[in-house]
């Protein structure tokens, strides 16, 4: 596994048995210069698994190069990839190395090779048979020493099957394929995903990190996370910015979170201090907008005229609501 000086980060933070595999297999695999194929949803972390694979290896000490073929035109990706010599193309005024090459000795990893258009994957399939490139707008073949690892959100059979992915390419990208489950297949990992992510937003802020409330974590674990790891994080830095309670509770977590499509098939998330016969609407609303009001006077220094802004509505209403919920104190150095 990795030196002490690297933080495996959210993949540290799991106990699936479906994680514990793909850490294991990443044990047997990190020191073979074979390609590997990651493929997994949107989210799920294949760039931190390549890193993983990377920093596991004996190639650690080199360099990692991260490239994302899914904002790349189809203009740019050659030169992106491979580099360019001078006068290859009007604004191409020095030469310039491309990823491969920066690469050099290390790992480059490819993600979202499922968008790399066919004219491209010719290119790429000669590069892992020579494992030399040439730059844009130049003739000599330049030896490259890497391992490549690229990533996929779709079945690159399938694509193969649709005759929009080289049959050849995909047979040497899938020597070794490692399969990423999506979070709402490992459920058990979510409360501690949930905290670890929470400890480190407070902490970034300066603050002590909040305990989760069980309602929290109950509505983290139901809901599907179609964006998987990323999409928790978001939410845990978003509850990191805007809660002001010792204790995250049910009102600080995303609208989104709390009423998605299949919310309505599921009983409703009772804080565990109210009684589970009754949900008072009333008092869950109060205290969402509490929690609101309270950041917003928090994050514009108590200015009730900033405050009103970053809520988006009028700097009255908003005298109206603090004055109704008690939060006078959090304006009272307002300058406004």
């Amino acid at each position: 596994m990795p030196d002490s000086s690297y933080s495996i980060d959210q993949f540290v933070v799991g106990r699936s048995a479906r994680m514990r595999a793909v850490f294991d297999f990443i044990r047997v695999i990190a020191d073979s210069d074979s390609s590997v194929l990651v493929t997994g949803e949107t989210g799920t972390g294949k760039e931190m698994v390549a890193n993983l694979i990377h920093q596991s290896s004996s190639r650690r000490h080199k360099p990692f190069v991260p490239v994302s073929c899914a904002i790349l035109s189809e203009t740019l990706i050659e030169s992106e990839l491979f580099g360019h010599e001078r006068g290859a193309f009007t604004g191409a005024i020095k030469d310039r190395p491309g990823r491969f090459e920066l690469a050099h000795g290390g790992t480059i990893f490819l993600d979202d090779i499922d968008d790399v258009p066919l004219s491209m994957q010719v290119k790429l399939l000669r590069v892992l048979q020579t494992r030399t490139i040439e730059r844009l707008g130049g003739t000599r073949p330049i030896p490259v020493d890497v391992r490549v690892i690229t990533g996929s959100k779709r079945d690159l059979r399938q694509l193969v099957a649709e005759g929009k992915f080289r049959e050849d390419l995909f047979y040497r990208l899938n020597v070794i394929p490692i399969v990423l489950p999506p979070l709402r297949e490992r459920r058990e990992d979510i409360p501690l995903l949930a905290e670890h992510f929470i400890k480190r937003y407070f902490r970034q802020r300066g603050e002590e990190p909040r305990q989760l409330a069980p309602a929290v974590l109950q509505a983290f674990t139901r809901y599907p996370w179609p964006g998987n790891v990323r999409e928790l994080e978001n939410a845990c830095e978003r509850i990191a910015q805007t809660c002001t309670c010792d204790t995250v509770r049910i009102g600080c977590v995303p609208a989104t979170v709390l009423f998605h499509k299949y919310a309505e098939q599921q009983e409703p998330i009772v804080e565990t201090h109210v009684p589970p016969s009754s949900v008072s609407l009333d008092d869950r609303l109060r205290e969402v907008e509490t929690n609101l009001i309270s950041w917003a006077l928090k994050v514009s220094g108590g200015n009730k005229s900033k405050a009103a802004e970053l809520l988006q509505i009028k700097r009255s209403t908003l005298g109206d609501r603090i004055k109704k919920l008690n939060l006078d104190h959090l304006a009272s150095e307002a300058t406004d």
